[in-house]
């Protein structure tokens, strides 16, 4: 695919750029040779090739899903400037 400075024009409506009269055959030729490299790729045998998220192996890690003892938010405000209800006290910061 060949792209040239009426493409690149409607490419610039669509992504709702302004695009200036001097700049379209640039951008063409700048787009060319991202079109031309991704050709490139298709040429690329990966018949077998398992599909992968990262190039290093991993897992994500994770916590048990279990219930813990929780109970204790007087503990959690203790050290909080202010605090009443075992809840937060914060300024007001919209007016």
């Amino acid at each position: 695919m060949s792209v040239n400075a009426d493409i690149v024009k409607k490419i610039g409506h669509l992504a709702r750029i302004k695009v200036k009269q001097e700049n379209l055959q640039p951008l063409a030729g700048e787009l060319n040779v991202i079109l031309g490299f991704v050709e490139q790729l298709n040429e690329v045998d990966v018949e077998g090739v398992e599909a992968m998220s990262s190039v290093i192996p991993s897992t994500l890690r994770t916590r048990a899903d279990a219930v813990t003892d929780g109970g204790y938010a007087d503990k959690i405000t203790s050290n909080a400037p202010i605090s009443e209800d075992n809840f937060f006290m914060v300024p007001k910061v919209v007016e």
